[in-house]
C-alpha cells in the first residue's frame, strides 16, 4: 500500500519544474562533444603533434556518433533513459579527469586518446538517452516551449568550451609556463563540472512514469526491428542524390573545420598567424560561435517565412563561399586580430546560416512510417560526411601548404552547390514554411 510520504514523493517529482533540469542536461550534453571535436584539435597542437596526426586522429573520434543509430534501439533495452544519462554522465566525468591525469606523461598521446575514445562512445549514448528522456519527461506543449531553451543551452556549451575553456587554458599556458600542466589544468577543472553536473541529475532528474525498461522486447527481436527500419531507408526515392547532397554538401567545411585551430596557432614560418591559444579561444570559440548562432536564427526565420525550396541555393552559397575569406588570410597573413575575427565572424555566420538546409533535409527525407529512426539514420551518415574527408585534411594541408590547402577546401564545396541545384528541383514549394 502507498503511504503518505510516496504519494507527496510522486507528487513532488511529477511536477519538477524543467527549467531545474533542461538546461543543465543539454549543457551537458554539448560540452563532451565541442571537447571532442574542437578543444582536443587546439590542445593537441599546442602539445606540439603535426596537422597530419591531429586531424586523423581526431576524425576517428566522429565514429561513435557515425554509427549510434545501430546501438540506439538497445538503450530502451537496457534499465531506464534516467540511468543510461547519469551513468553516461559518470563515465564522460571519467574521461575527463583520465585525459588531465595522462597529459604530461610520456605516452600522453595514444592514453588521451583512449580516454577521448571513452568520451566520444558515452557521450553518443548520453545523446541517445537525453534526446528520449526529454520526450518522456515533458507534455507535448512542454517539449514545443523548450525547444529552443535546449538548443540554446547546447550551443551555450559550444562558446563555453571552444571560448572560455580554451582561454582558460591559453592563461593558464602563460602564467604556468608549463603547456601540459595548463591543459592539464582545464581537463581537471571539466572533470570536476562533469561530476557535480553527473551529482546533480542524480537528485534532480524527475522519475517519469513511461521511463521504465519496456517488458517483452528482447534483444533479437529489436534487431530485426532495426534491420527492417535500416533497410527501408535505402528504399527511399532518388537514394543517390540523397546521397551525394548528405556527402559532400559539407565536403569543404568538413576539412577546413580541422585546420582553421590549426592555421590560427600556427607561426609565420609554417604559414600560419602566429595567435595565442587565450586569442584564439575569444575568436573562434566565442566570436565565432555566437555568428554561427545568428546565422542559424536568421536561416529558421527566413524558411519559416519562405520555405526551404527558395533558401536551399542561398544557405548552400553561404556555407561555402566564405571560405574563400581563408584564401586570402592564408595569403595575406593579416596579424591584427579585429581583421582576423571579422573573417572568421564571416565565415562561421555563413555556416550557421548554411547548416540549416542539411538539417531541414535530414527531416525532409525522413518523412514516413520510420520518421525518428530515419533521422537517426541520416545523421549517422552526417558524422560520417565530416569524419572521411577530415582526416586525410592534416596530410593534404602540410604537402600543399595553407594557401593552397584552403584554395582545394574551395575547389570541394563545389560538389555540394551542384547537390543543392538538384535537391531544389524536388522540393514541395511549402516544406518548411510556417503555415
Amino acid at each position: 500500500m502507498m503511504t503518505i510520504r510516496d504519494t507527496n514523493h510522486s507528487m513532488s517529482v511529477k511536477r519538477r519544474n524543467p527549467w531545474n533540469w533542461i538546461p543543465t542536461l543539454y549543457f551537458a550534453e554539448g560540452l563532451p562533444y565541442v571537447a571532442v571535436m574542437t578543444i582536443a584539435v587546439i590542445m593537441y597542437k599546442r602539445l606540439g603533434l603535426s596537422n597530419t596526426e591531429i586531424t586523423l586522429y581526431t576524425s576517428w573520434l566522429y565514429l561513435p556518433w557515425t554509427i549510434k543509430p545501430l546501438w540506439s534501439p538497445f538503450v530502451d533495452l537496457v534499465k531506464t533513459k534516467r540511468s543510461w544519462i547519469i551513468a553516461m554522465q559518470g563515465l564522460i566525468a571519467a574521461g575527463f579527469a583520465g585525459i588531465a591525469f595522462f597529459i604530461p606523461t610520456t605516452h600522453f598521446v595514444q592514453l588521451t586518446l583512449a580516454f577521448f575514445w571513452l568520451m566520444a562512445f558515452s557521450s553518443a549514448t548520453h545523446d541517445i538517452a537525453a534526446d528520449g528522456f526529454y520526450m518522456l519527461g515533458l507534455n507535448n506543449k512542454e517539449q514545443s516551449f523548450f525547444v529552443g531553451i535546449r538548443n540554446t543551452f547546447y550551443r551555450f556549451a559550444n562558446i563555453f568550451g571552444q571560448g572560455i575553456l580554451v582561454m582558460l587554458a591559453g592563461w593558464l599556458e602563460t602564467s604556468q609556463g608549463n603547456i601540459p600542466l595548463a591543459w592539464s589544468i582545464t581537463f581537471y577543472l571539466m572533470a570536476g563540472l562533469f561530476l557535480a553536473l553527473t551529482l546533480y541529475h542524480r537528485f534532480i532528474l524527475p522519475h517519469p512514469d513511461t521511463d521504465i525498461k519496456r517488458e517483452g522486447l528482447t534483444a533479437s527481436k529489436l534487431l530485426e526491428d532495426f534491420l527492417k527500419t535500416f533497410i527501408s531507408f535505402f528504399q527511399k526515392k532518388h537514394l543517390g542524390l540523397m546521397f551525394f547532397f548528405l556527402l559532400t554538401y559539407r565536403l569543404g567545411e568538413s576539412q577546413l573545420a580541422k585546420i582553421a585551430s590549426p592555421f590560427l596557432l600556427d607561426d609565420a614560418e609554417q604559414g600560419g598567424l602566429t595567435l595565442s591559444t587565450a586569442t584564439v579561444g575569444m575568436i573562434y570559440g566565442t566570436i565565432g560561435v555566437i555568428a554561427l548562432l545568428l546565422g542559424g536564427i536568421i536561416s529558421g526565420f527566413l524558411v519559416s517565412r519562405d520555405g526551404f525550396k527558395k533558401w536551399i541555393l542561398p544557405m548552400a552559397l553561404a556555407i561555402n563561399l566564405p571560405d574563400l575569406l581563408y584564401v586570402w588570410m592564408a595569403a595575406a597573413t593579416p596579424d591584427n586580430p579585429l581583421f582576423i575575427s571579422i573573417c572568421v565572424a564571416i565565415e562561421q555566420l555563413g555556416y550557421g546560416f548554411g547548416f540549416t538546409a542539411y538539417m531541414l533535409y535530414l527531416i525532409y527525407i525522413a518523412e514516413g512510417e520510420h520518421k525518428t529512426a530515419h533521422y537517426a539514420i541520416g545523421t549517422g551518415f552526417m558524422a560520417l560526411g565530416m569524419m572521411i574527408p577530415g582526416m586525410p585534411a592534416g596530410w593534404i594541408q602540410e604537402h600543399i601548404g595553407y594557401t593552397n590547402f584552403f584554395i582545394w577546401v574551395c575547389i570541394c564545396t563545389i560538389p555540394g552547390i551542384i547537390a543543392s541545384l538538384m535537391i531544389r528541383n524536388r522540393l514541395d514549394d511549402s516544406f518548411g514554411k510556417k503555415i
